[in-house]
């Protein structure tokens, strides 16, 4: 394998960790693509762009990171400044601009079903209520994989969502948008938003809030579409 070929890095979500991405990691390598999954360690916003990013620097070929939900917060630091990202793919996710946090775009238009599903622990992680999980997260993956997601969710930080982003790298990277027009956890109406202000390379598809589970074929197409579009991007260099 070349080292121009685009190396891409997964980032999960809250409520979720790289395992997420099993259905789409392999569609990817089948085109010959280097792929990572990062596991965040969902304590910090902080915390979770240093894990990514370290990914990241791991390997100076051209590189597309891929978030989904909150891990568009976290692409959106941990790419900042790193000149071999090519690319940025956001799956459902948010894209907060500096000084805006991820419960500042939750609240922007009408309120998302998700924050009363949230169940805190002693220590003030959060995880989803396993009665609405589906419901809320996952209403299109079957009733025994939703259950699966649900007993392994892993729980995020209460206070990530009021930690604001110091940098928003989608202003200075290309990026793509999947909008989920059926989710309920971040509103489509929240999600055409942030693909229009970031200029993104917009499409969408008919699922839930986790379309890398119940559409795998479609956002691998999306971040197909974006590596190519890297690998173009170097050969005109």
């Amino acid at each position: 394998m070349q080292n121009s070929t685009p190396h891409i890095v997964l980032v999960h979500g809250a409520f979720a960790d790289a395992t997420g991405w099993q259905r789409v990691i392999p569609l990817l390598e089948r085109d010959g693509f280097a792929v990572t999954a990062v596991q965040n360690p969902l304590t910090s916003l902080a915390d979770d762009i240093a894990t990514t990013r370290r990914v990241i620097d791991a390997e100076e070929r051209p590189t597309v990171v891929v978030g989904h939900s909150y891990g568009g917060a976290v692409i959106s630091g941990a790419a900042a400044g790193r000149e071999h990202v090519k690319a940025l793919v956001y799956v459902a996710a948010f894209a907060p601009d500096v000084g805006e946090s991820v419960g500042d775009l939750l609240g922007r238009f009408a309120p998302s079903a998700i924050g009363a599903a949230f169940v805190p622990d002693s220590a003030g992680f959060l995880s989803l209520d396993r009665a609405q999980f589906r419901d809320v997260f996952a209403k299109d993956v079957p009733e025994e994989t939703a259950r699966i997601m649900a007993a392994t969710q892993k729980p995020i930080a209460g206070a990530i969502f009021s930690q604001a982003a110091a940098d928003a790298a989608w202003r200075s990277i290309p990026s793509w948008y999947l909008v989920a027009t059926q989710d309920r956890a971040i509103t489509p109406e929240l999600q055409r938003f942030l693909a229009t202000r970031m200029k993104a390379k917009t499409s969408q598809v008919e699922s839930s809030h986790v379309p890398f589970v119940s559409r795998p074929e479609e956002v691998a197409k999306v971040v197909q579409a974006a590596a190519r579009a890297a690998l173009q991007t170097v050969a005109a260099r």
